[in-house]
Protein backbone atom coordinates (compact mmCIF):
# COMPACT_ATOMS: atom_id res chain seq x y z
CA UNK A 1 0.00 0.00 0.00
CA UNK A 2 1.28 3.29 -0.55
CA UNK A 3 1.23 6.31 1.76
CA UNK A 4 -1.97 8.32 0.14
CA UNK A 5 -4.05 4.86 1.26
CA UNK A 6 -2.93 4.38 4.74
CA UNK A 7 -2.89 8.39 5.71
CA UNK A 8 -5.81 9.30 4.07
CA UNK A 9 -8.07 6.04 3.06
CA UNK A 10 -7.97 7.24 -0.68
CA UNK A 11 -7.56 4.51 -3.51
CA UNK A 12 -6.62 5.32 -6.86
CA UNK A 13 -9.43 4.07 -9.46
CA UNK A 14 -8.07 2.10 -11.99
CA UNK A 15 -9.69 1.82 -15.35
CA UNK A 16 -8.49 -1.67 -16.78
CA UNK A 17 -10.91 -2.88 -14.06
CA UNK A 18 -14.27 -1.64 -15.56
CA UNK A 19 -16.76 -4.55 -15.74
CA UNK A 20 -18.63 -4.52 -19.01
CA UNK A 21 -22.19 -3.53 -18.56
CA UNK A 22 -24.50 -6.92 -18.75
CA UNK A 23 -26.00 -6.86 -22.44
CA UNK A 24 -29.62 -8.43 -22.57
CA UNK A 25 -30.83 -10.55 -25.51
CA UNK A 26 -34.20 -12.46 -24.98
CA UNK A 27 -33.38 -14.77 -27.58
CA UNK A 28 -29.88 -15.92 -26.19
CA UNK A 29 -30.43 -19.00 -23.19
CA UNK A 30 -28.98 -17.55 -19.80
CA UNK A 31 -27.92 -21.38 -19.17
CA UNK A 32 -27.45 -24.60 -21.46
CA UNK A 33 -30.24 -26.82 -21.68
CA UNK A 34 -30.01 -30.69 -20.44
CA UNK A 35 -28.31 -32.55 -23.15
CA UNK A 36 -29.37 -33.86 -25.27
CA UNK A 37 -32.19 -31.75 -25.96
CA UNK A 38 -34.28 -31.47 -29.23
CA UNK A 39 -36.10 -28.57 -30.39
CA UNK A 40 -39.78 -30.04 -31.32
CA UNK A 41 -40.45 -27.24 -34.15
CA UNK A 42 -37.57 -27.93 -36.49
CA UNK A 43 -35.63 -30.83 -34.98
CA UNK A 44 -32.03 -29.40 -34.18
CA UNK A 45 -30.51 -30.98 -31.26
CA UNK A 46 -28.69 -29.68 -28.51
CA UNK A 47 -25.46 -31.60 -27.96
CA UNK A 48 -21.51 -30.72 -26.94
CA UNK A 49 -22.85 -27.40 -25.42
CA UNK A 50 -23.97 -25.95 -28.90
CA UNK A 51 -27.17 -26.61 -31.71
CA UNK A 52 -26.41 -28.91 -34.35
CA UNK A 53 -28.02 -30.69 -37.37
CA UNK A 54 -27.99 -34.62 -35.81
CA UNK A 55 -29.90 -37.56 -35.25
CA UNK A 56 -32.79 -36.94 -32.50
CA UNK A 57 -31.46 -38.72 -29.49
CA UNK A 58 -33.42 -41.49 -27.40
CA UNK A 59 -34.87 -40.00 -24.42
CA UNK A 60 -33.88 -36.14 -25.64
CA UNK A 61 -35.66 -33.37 -23.99
CA UNK A 62 -37.94 -31.31 -25.49
CA UNK A 63 -36.20 -27.40 -26.08
CA UNK A 64 -37.49 -24.86 -27.92
CA UNK A 65 -34.25 -23.50 -30.21
CA UNK A 66 -33.67 -19.80 -30.29
CA UNK A 67 -34.23 -19.59 -33.98
CA UNK A 68 -37.62 -21.04 -33.22
CA UNK A 69 -38.25 -18.83 -30.58
CA UNK A 70 -37.83 -15.95 -32.92
CA UNK A 71 -39.69 -17.48 -35.72
CA UNK A 72 -42.84 -17.71 -33.49
CA UNK A 73 -42.31 -14.07 -31.88
CA UNK A 74 -41.62 -12.85 -35.59
CA UNK A 75 -38.87 -10.65 -33.89
CA UNK A 76 -36.17 -10.93 -36.68
CA UNK A 77 -32.43 -10.39 -35.61
CA UNK A 78 -31.25 -9.70 -39.18
CA UNK A 79 -33.39 -7.39 -41.95
CA UNK A 80 -31.60 -7.58 -45.41
CA UNK A 81 -33.02 -5.16 -48.35
CA UNK A 82 -32.89 -5.72 -51.75
CA UNK A 83 -33.90 -2.83 -54.40
CA UNK A 84 -33.03 -1.92 -58.25
CA UNK A 85 -33.41 -2.44 -61.76
CA UNK A 86 -31.03 -5.52 -61.08
CA UNK A 87 -33.24 -7.08 -59.15
CA UNK A 88 -36.07 -6.51 -61.45
CA UNK A 89 -34.88 -8.24 -64.25
CA UNK A 90 -32.71 -10.75 -62.08
CA UNK A 91 -35.29 -11.89 -58.80
CA UNK A 92 -35.08 -15.40 -59.85
CA UNK A 93 -30.89 -15.65 -59.55
CA UNK A 94 -30.57 -13.49 -56.80
CA UNK A 95 -33.21 -15.92 -54.77
CA UNK A 96 -31.12 -18.58 -56.22
CA UNK A 97 -28.39 -17.24 -54.57
CA UNK A 98 -29.93 -15.96 -51.53
CA UNK A 99 -31.81 -19.30 -50.72
CA UNK A 100 -28.32 -21.36 -51.67
CA UNK A 101 -25.81 -19.19 -49.03
CA UNK A 102 -28.73 -19.36 -46.34
CA UNK A 103 -28.93 -23.35 -46.63
CA UNK A 104 -25.19 -23.15 -46.43
CA UNK A 105 -24.87 -21.11 -43.52
CA UNK A 106 -27.64 -23.11 -41.91
CA UNK A 107 -26.20 -26.26 -42.44
CA UNK A 108 -23.25 -25.24 -40.58
CA UNK A 109 -24.85 -22.92 -37.55
CA UNK A 110 -28.61 -24.21 -37.33
CA UNK A 111 -30.14 -21.26 -35.64
CA UNK A 112 -29.13 -18.98 -38.40
CA UNK A 113 -32.16 -19.24 -40.90
CA UNK A 114 -34.41 -17.16 -42.57
CA UNK A 115 -37.60 -15.79 -41.83
CA UNK A 116 -39.54 -14.80 -44.08
CA UNK A 117 -38.92 -12.89 -47.71
CA UNK A 118 -41.32 -10.46 -48.71
CA UNK A 119 -41.99 -8.08 -51.34
CA UNK A 120 -41.47 -4.27 -50.43
CA UNK A 121 -40.95 -0.98 -51.95
CA UNK A 122 -39.80 -2.04 -55.19
CA UNK A 123 -37.88 -4.84 -53.70
CA UNK A 124 -37.47 -7.91 -51.52
CA UNK A 125 -37.07 -7.82 -47.47
CA UNK A 126 -35.73 -10.96 -46.27
CA UNK A 127 -35.22 -11.02 -42.65
CA UNK A 128 -33.31 -13.75 -40.47
CA UNK A 129 -33.09 -15.04 -37.18
CA UNK A 130 -29.05 -14.09 -36.80
CA UNK A 131 -27.19 -11.10 -37.74
CA UNK A 132 -24.57 -13.51 -39.22
CA UNK A 133 -26.84 -14.52 -42.01
CA UNK A 134 -27.90 -10.81 -43.00
CA UNK A 135 -23.95 -9.78 -43.31
CA UNK A 136 -23.54 -12.98 -45.02
CA UNK A 137 -26.26 -12.62 -47.47
CA UNK A 138 -25.19 -8.91 -48.52
CA UNK A 139 -21.51 -9.94 -48.93
CA UNK A 140 -22.62 -12.40 -51.25
CA UNK A 141 -24.74 -10.92 -53.73
CA UNK A 142 -22.03 -7.91 -53.37
CA UNK A 143 -19.80 -10.51 -54.05
CA UNK A 144 -21.63 -11.91 -57.16
CA UNK A 145 -23.32 -8.94 -58.78
CA UNK A 146 -21.01 -5.72 -56.96
CA UNK A 147 -23.32 -2.75 -56.60
CA UNK A 148 -23.84 -0.97 -53.68
CA UNK A 149 -23.61 -2.46 -49.90
CA UNK A 150 -24.77 -0.84 -46.45
CA UNK A 151 -24.50 -2.38 -43.10
CA UNK A 152 -26.51 -0.79 -40.51
CA UNK A 153 -25.67 -2.83 -36.73
CA UNK A 154 -27.79 -1.22 -33.59
CA UNK A 155 -25.67 -2.81 -30.87
CA UNK A 156 -28.33 -1.95 -28.15
CA UNK A 157 -30.92 -4.15 -29.95
CA UNK A 158 -28.42 -6.74 -30.95
CA UNK A 159 -29.88 -5.86 -34.57
CA UNK A 160 -28.49 -5.55 -38.62
CA UNK A 161 -29.87 -4.06 -41.03
CA UNK A 162 -28.64 -5.04 -44.35
CA UNK A 163 -29.00 -2.84 -47.83
CA UNK A 164 -28.05 -4.15 -51.09
CA UNK A 165 -28.76 -2.27 -54.45
CA UNK A 166 -28.05 -2.51 -57.77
Amino acid sequence: MSKHSKATGFHPVRHNRLIEEYRHDTYKTRGKPAEPAVCPVCGVVFHDGRWQWLPRPAQAEPETCPACHRIADQFPAGFVQLSGDFLADHDQEVMQLVNHTASEESGRHPLERIMATTAADGGLLITTTGIHLARRLGEALHHAYQGELEFHYNEDEMLLRVHWRR
